[in-house]
């Protein structure tokens, strides 16, 4: 009876333990492994499914090429929508899309910059769209295939050459994370739309918001969990920390309704960022709806930020 009693108790917590690790396996599949569609946008932005499919159908209309980086390797294979200027252009911008998104869904966004004169160029990120990789990396390792897409735009357009770098979401964080790379004399200027701090802070957060669950124990297993298969800690993975070694002039731009990045990251980003900087912070605008709100509000925002920085 005694030795029953003995094992019972030390089963509990191994029962536990082993329940904990299953559901921090889950929860990695299902926040970083690829899926090979577009998944729904939230309620809220229902209204502006309209608009958005207009959008698309302007993209679709344009004289595309497709781009491809690392060509002869499956595992690291990277694609991107090129859209040329409607008059030739010596300005691009490389537009990052968000979570679970491709360069297609940023149409919206190289609808806006084209009108503004510029060539746009939209990868898909790794684990997303039409380029390989099983998993997201939310930045981290996108912040180096974007030098990549950099190299690229230079060799098409040449050395003289302007680049902004402008990204949403997932993608406002990587271009927060490419700023504290060494980036070519031809990036000038930096627009990130609701990037989040980290990704282990907001793993956090949303864990807590959505699923009422703690960091701990299941953010640092989900971190090893994503060392063992990407090769890095989520602690490695900062907006926050690449911000600090920033040196180009930065827009952070963020919906002061969002509660899926709330502003107190808004807030963190913009005082850790070196280099020029201006915030806005859109009225009654969730996560990613700032441009949606008030499109020509927003084109106007984004202009007189660049117009500072980018000789005429």
């Amino acid at each position: 009876m005694k030795k029953r009693r003995l094992l019972a108790a030390a089963g509990a917590p191994l029962a536990l333990f082993s329940a904990t690790l299953l559901a921090s396996e889950k929860l990695y599949n299902f926040a970083f492994k690829r899926v090979d569609y577009v998944p729904e946008t939230s309620a809220d932005k229902q209204k502006y499914a309209d608009a958005y499919w207009s959008y698309v159908d302007w993209l679709h209309r344009q004289p595309l090429q497709t781009w491809h980086l690392n060509v002869n390797d499956d595992e690291n294979r990277l694609v991107a929508t090129y859209v040329p200027a409607k008059t030739s252009s010596d300005r691009t911008v490389i537009i990052s899309h968000g979570y679970k998104g491709d360069g297609e869904t940023m149409a919206n966004y190289a609808y806006m910059f084209n009108q503004m004169g510029y060539n746009v160029l939209l990868p898909d990120d790794r684990g997303h769209g039409q380029s390989a990789g099983q998993y997201i990396s939310f930045g981290w390792q996108d912040r180096r295939d974007y030098l990549g897409w950099i190299k690229s735009v230079i060799k098409q357009n040449g050395s003289r050459t302007t680049i902004v770098l402008f990204g949403v979401s997932m993608g406002g964080a990587t271009v927060e994370m490419m700023s504290g790379e060494e980036l070519p004399d031809q990036v000038k200027a930096i627009i990130a739309d609701c990037g989040y701090t980290s990704i282990e802070e907001e793993l956090a957060y949303l864990l807590k918001r959505q699923f009422h669950l703690p960091k701990y124990p299941f953010v640092p297993i989900v971190s090893f969990i994503n060392r063992h298969r990407m090769g890095y800690f989520l602690s490695d993975v900062s907006s926050v920390e690449q911000l600090r070694h920033n040196r180009l002039p930065i827009f952070f731009i963020h919906g002061e309704k969002d509660v899926y990045v709330p502003s107190w990251m808004l807030k963190k980003n913009y005082q850790a960022a070196g280099g020029p900087k201006a915030m806005w912070q859109v009225p009654n605008a969730t996560h990613a709806e700032s441009f949606w709100i008030g499109p020509a509000d927003y084109q106007k925002h984004v202009a007189a930020f660049l117009d500072q920085y980018l000789s005429k």
